[in-house]
């Protein structure tokens, strides 16, 4: 069990760490909310949906739905469309300590984080294709600790993201750099989108 409990936490670990659209978005909102609270509808659902997949995963029947090509298409079309919203609203979202009126409420965090965690096709693909399938190695107790492992990594990491964020919204009071972090945010997250629309042309031809 031990074995499994390790190898879970440094396979989570390393598809965790690399910065992407989930992990900058969990970071900035917490870098543009006045207290910790109000990003946990991010942190909540970024974990909830993190653990959705890995438990489809584990079980299998994420490979049985993602060998549909059509299903495929719809999810990287409606993927498309958030993350082009999203980058958007990023590029013209002020800190909350300039304009409270102008951070994202509970609804729109919440949309957003599920839409970088859910409809994020490279998400799915990671979980699917790594976790999914290092948990065929175990069975019984030892893939429940696996599993339980790679899932508290998620919560864990999407904590200290958000902490993270807060601590640097703190830091700068001007808010100077809060409008340039949701600039960068912006960019990757339309990168991400350029690799999503890549994938759409190479499932349509």
């Amino acid at each position: 069990m031990f074995e499994a409990i390790v190898h879970g936490f440094i396979l989570a670990l390393g598809l965790i760490l690399p910065l992407g659209a989930q992990n900058v978005f969990i970071f900035n909102q917490g870098a543009n909310h006045q207290s910790f609270r109000m990003t946990l509808p991010v942190v909540i659902t970024a974990g909830l949906c993190d653990t959705i997949l890995i438990t489809v995963a584990v079980l299998g029947i994420s490979v049985i739905l993602l060998s549909f090509p059509t299903l495929q298409l719809v999810l990287f079309i409606i993927g498309l469309a958030f993350l082009l919203y999203m980058a958007w609203s990023l590029w013209h979202e002020k800190p909350g300590n300039l304009d409270s009126h102008r951070t994202m409420g509970t609804l729109k965090q919440i949309s957003f984080a599920f839409s970088v965690s859910i409809l994020n096709p490279h998400a799915i693909m990671d979980i699917v294709g790594v976790i999914g399938t290092s948990a065929t190695a175990y069975s019984g107790f030892d893939k429940v600790a696996f599993t339980l492992t790679t899932i508290v990594v998620s919560w864990i990491w999407f904590i200290g993201l958000a902490i993270a964020g807060k601590t640097v919204g703190r830091i700068d009071t001007s808010g100077k750099y809060l409008v340039m972090l949701n600039k960068v945010s912006s960019i990757i997250i339309l990168i991400v989108a350029g690799i999503i629309v890549k994938n759409i042309i190479e499932l349509i031809w």
